[in-house]
């Protein structure tokens, strides 16, 4: 592989880092969520244990794995970005790259909805005392 890289030149060095780039995103992303998880869970179960209220450790463990499910999927399209445009800008690579954008955007949404009870554009409610 080295030799076909270094025979195309320059770009062909740059297209090789970059899908390295591409990979190394997409490996952070998965690493994210698959780590956030566990902690979550590790989270959600020391907090069973101190509080013996299950309903409050449930809902504690969706809160971090929905945050820990979004920024995975950033770094995910981060790195279908990079691979798709940067890498290899294809007409049907392109329209891939959208369908996932677009998928992406209506989990992120979706978990935004239901972590924080509240659609993305509007404005954080404050709590209150009680």
């Amino acid at each position: 592989m080295g030799e076909a890289v270094i025979a195309r030149g320059g770009g062909g060095l740059i297209d090789a880092a970059l899908e390295w780039v591409s990979r190394g995103v997409e490996v952070a992303g998965v690493s994210v969520i698959v780590l956030g998880a566990v902690i979550a869970a590790v989270q959600a179960l020391l907090l069973l244990r101190s509080s013996d209220t299950a309903h409050l450790a449930y809902h504690a463990f969706r809160q971090r794995l929905g945050r820990t499910i979004l920024l995975g999927l950033e770094l995910l399209v981060a790195a279908d970005i990079i691979g798709t445009v940067a890498v290899e800008p294809t007409l049907q690579n392109v329209l891939i790259l959208a369908l996932i954008v677009l998928i992406r955007t209506f989990l992120s949404t979706s978990l935004t909805v239901e972590i924080e009870g509240r659609w993305p554009w509007s404005p954080e409610r404050k709590e209150t005392a009680s």
